[in-house]
């Protein structure tokens, strides 16, 4: 009864999260979480008779070893603000509409320049409001299947939130595990690549009974109604600017350099924080060049993103690394630990369970960030209480962990019905294409992108195929092993 009334603070947090997911109060994370924190506050003070002054010291501890994440945060932020207005995102899909678009190849390009579109802007949310209108009216120009292009975008939206290095789903989930965003990048890109050619290549076949009629993307943007633009307006601002350059053309095809810089340069091991300024830098050096912006106007554009970041993705990891902090101290988790040393019986099923403990958390949560933050100090945990390893090699499966907490929350949330993210794309798919009606199971039936990367990363873990991919492969027993086999193995 103790045990499960110290993690209760979770159950709490995830029955507020999912009673407003359902609509029943419009509660955000930024109010569930310190409502969350204040009850195991009381919760750690009653049962284990911690003062208020250990709670509060524990809280602040745990908050300033993400102190480094609070920085990238800040810059990722600035620099998606500055990749999106300053004609890097227009320059993207300029280059690949240029091509000329028929119903065959609108799917497969839809996904493509919305996963590279979302690397370089480092938001799904505001990649899928400034592809979604593109590329579904041009889609009605050209007479092909909404709902194929429709989970082409969702798919490719999310792309940029597993791997881009501006994205604060890859940041946070990184600073959790205490890995570097850079080596994230480099040990999962392959696998992520590999995910997407092949997601690529089914859209094109299952394309290839759509019409040949060619269409273009300055007449399918004229075509959207004013209402559209409203909404868009409402929903995303810095989606009309990316709109409106793509629209009226004349950004010039360097402008996707600053975006081949910072990928050029992450994949270099350049640390995250000097990768994050060399991209802006050559935003500002280039934009100007081209005419998109000037030295008050990309200061602006740098203020917005940080305070942005500091106005929600900050704030809510500071009182969720709080309350990480509270249930740590009390060992609120370790019920759940046990559970899953149980079940597993080699590092690699333990590493599984952790995926899917990612998921169930997702699931429960129904936002991929506030999953990132719960789950992913739980699977920390476990993983180092309960896997003897050198420090390189922890330091491997802690990069397993952070692309579980951010690829099961970012990919997974394609498949739950409640997620926010559901909500997000439905109502602007709704809203900006009022020709066809939506609902959940056209975003997931062609969802080919989530479909591979969740099956993918959990059967590559399980199976302990992943060795055959390279960068990505997990260290294997006896070189690694768990606690509860230490004899068997310390004897040899």
């Amino acid at each position: 009864m103790i045990a499960f009334i110290k993690l209760s603070p979770v159950l709490l947090l995830a029955g507020m999260m999912m009673a407003s997911g359902f609509g029943f109060w419009d509660l955000d994370i930024l109010v569930i979480a310190p409502l969350a924190a204040v009850y195991a506050a009381i919760i750690a003070a009653v049962l284990d008779k911690f003062s208020f002054n250990d709670i509060v010291d524990t809280a602040v501890e745990n908050v300033e070893e993400m102190q480094l994440v609070f920085f990238i945060l800040m810059l990722a932020y600035a620099l998606a603000e500055a990749f999106m207005s300053t004609g890097v995102g227009a320059s993207i899909i300029n280059i690949a509409l240029g091509f000329g678009m028929t119903a065959r190849t609108v799917a497969v390009t839809a996904f493509l320049v919305s996963a590279v579109l979302s690397v370089a802007t480092g938001t799904s949310w505001g990649t899928y409001a400034a592809a979604a209108p593109i590329f579904l009216w041009l889609n009605h120009i050209v007479g092909g299947d909404p709902s194929l292009v429709i989970g082409a975008i969702a798919g490719g939206s999310v792309f940029g939130d597993n791997i881009g290095l501006i994205s604060d789903t890859t940041v946070v989930s990184s600073g959790i595990q205490e890995v570097e965003v850079t080596d994230r990048i480099r040990t999962q890109g392959v696998w992520s690549v590999a995910c997407l050619a092949i997601a690529a290549i089914i859209f094109f076949v299952v394309g290839l009974n759509q019409p040949n009629e060619i269409g273009s993307a300055s007449e399918a943007i004229a075509q959207i109604p004013a209402d559209v633009w409203e909404v868009l307006e409402q929903e995303n601002a810095a989606a009309i600017d990316l709109l409106t350059q793509v629209q009226e053309g004349g950004i010039p095809i360097y402008m996707v350099i600053p975006l081949i810089v910072v990928v050029g340069s992450a994949l270099a091991g350049i640390p995250t924080l000097a990768c994050l300024g060399l991209g802006l830098v050559f935003a500002f050096i280039l934009g100007t060049i081209a005419g998109t912006t000037g030295p008050m106007h990309f200061l602006g554009l740098m203020e917005s993103g940080f305070i942005d970041a500091g106005g929600w993705v900050i704030i809510m990891m500071m009182w969720v690394g709080a309350f990480g902090g509270i249930m740590a101290m009390m060992n609120a988790f370790q019920p759940l630990s046990d559970l899953v040393i149980k079940m597993a019986n080699s590092v690699r099923q333990l590493m599984f369970l952790n995926g899917i403990l990612s998921l169930i958390g997702n699931m429960a949560l129904s936002d991929e960030m506030a999953q990132i933050v719960t789950i992913g100090p739980i699977i920390k945990t476990i993983t180092d209480d309960n896997v003897v390893a050198s420090e390189e090699e922890m330091y491997t499966l802690r990069l397993r962990n952070a692309t579980f907490s951010d690829a099961l929350g970012v990919y997974g949330s394609q498949f739950i019905p409640w997620h926010v993210y559901i909500a997000f794309f439905m109502g602007i798919a709704n809203s900006i294409y009022p020709l066809f009606e939506f609902t959940p199971a056209n975003l997931m039936r062609h969802n080919y992108m989530a479909m591979i990367a969740i099956v993918s990363i959990l059967g590559l873990t399980l199976t302990g195929l992943d060795r055959f991919v390279p960068l990505f492969g997990l260290p294997q027993e006896p070189d690694v092993y768990l606690t509860k086999h230490a004899d068997r193995y310390e004897k040899k």
